[in-house]
């Protein structure tokens, strides 16, 4: 399994999901809230804007997305990083 990379930035995640079909919904505070259609239903997750995304916080972000679309986590983070 590759590494998750650190200091990924809340926006620049936001960035690299959009290639899933996922688009900021809103923005209440320091958190943003993205949505996917992606395979023909919503998916919603929260990523805190922060500067660097505590490790744990990423993993359970990219285990959730690799869910809903499918995939087994370490093609995620291949595909994305």
């Amino acid at each position: 399994m590759p590494k998750i990379p650190r200091d990924i930035s809340g926006k620049y995640l936001c960035k690299l999901l959009s290639k899933y079909g996922y688009n900021i919904s809103r923005q209440t505070g320091s958190h943003i809230k993205l949505t996917s259609e992606f395979k023909g239903y919503k998916h919603h997750i929260t990523i805190p804007n922060h500067d660097a995304i505590k490790i744990g916080t990423l993993n359970f972000i990219l285990n959730d997305v690799a869910y809903y679309l499918t995939i087994q986590k370490s093609d995620l983070i291949n595909d994305l990083f």
